[in-house]
């Protein structure tokens, strides 16, 4: 084989690991964002669940208040129906005191009701505090190894590079100059065999006498269909 040509595909392997590197490296980014974005999603349903407590308290407050007012306006209610001696008056003086009284008979039913949510409320937060505490230490795991993996692949990128410039180097100009031209344009696949007189790029069957000067091996040939550099197997 042409001594070119050995080491264009030596530097061709060389690229190609340096791609697949490079493409996970690029990945870990989403990974890690995709974790934390599910440990604020989790923490995200705690606090809407301790907002919801929150939320009923405070309802569960406006309606004692309303039932001390009730209780309040009974009391004068009573005040009244004692110093009044007209008995239409103190006839609508109790029903408004029955009016108060059943009013605090609802007000009282929407407690209960209000207490129920919040026991299920109390569970809720239960549930998504666990949930939040399992999930932070999953995500930190799974964090730390994404990092610990993208600084290992820095690591092992940066030899890469610093050994494809040598490989790059050792190749003679002209052979380095059509090689790198042809990456930019066709990627990672440009020093390809030819089995059968088919081109190993583009599988387009090749002329015959570029076929013999391929076997020849004395100069670089390139396929006379797509221009990758070809090398007879």
């Amino acid at each position: 084989m042409l001594e070119t040509i050995e080491k264009l595909l030596i530097l061709q392997d060389r690229d190609r690991k340096i791609v697949q590197q490079q493409g996970e490296l690029a990945r870990i980014e989403p990974q890690r964002q995709a974790f934390q974005a599910k440990a604020a999603s989790a923490l995200a349903s705690l606090e809407s669940a301790k907002l919801r407590i929150k939320q009923i308290e405070s309802s569960r407050k406006d309606l004692e208040l309303e039932v001390e007012a009730k209780k309040q306006m009974i009391t004068r209610y009573a005040n009244q129906q004692l110093q009044t001696r007209k008995n239409e008056e103190y006839r609508a003086l109790t029903h408004e005191i029955d009016s108060c009284k059943a009013a605090i008979f609802k007000i009282e039913d929407q407690e209960i009701a209000l207490m129920e949510q919040m026991e299920a409320g109390q569970k809720e937060v239960a549930r998504a505090t666990r949930i939040v505490n399992e999930t932070r230490k999953l995500v930190e795991d799974q964090i730390a190894q994404l990092n610990a993996r993208e600084e290992n692949l820095k690591r092992e990128l940066a030899g890469l590079n610093a050994d494809r410039e040598a490989l790059a180097a050792a190749v003679e100009e002209s052979g380095r100059a059509r090689y790198e031209r042809l990456v930019r344009s066709k990627g990672g696949n440009v020093v390809v065999g030819v089995q059968h007189g088919v081109c190993g790029g583009c599988h387009m069957r090749l002329p015959p006498q570029l076929l013999v000067t391929c076997q020849g091996e004395r100069e670089l040939v390139s396929c006379s269909n797509c221009g990758r550099i070809l090398y007879y197997t």
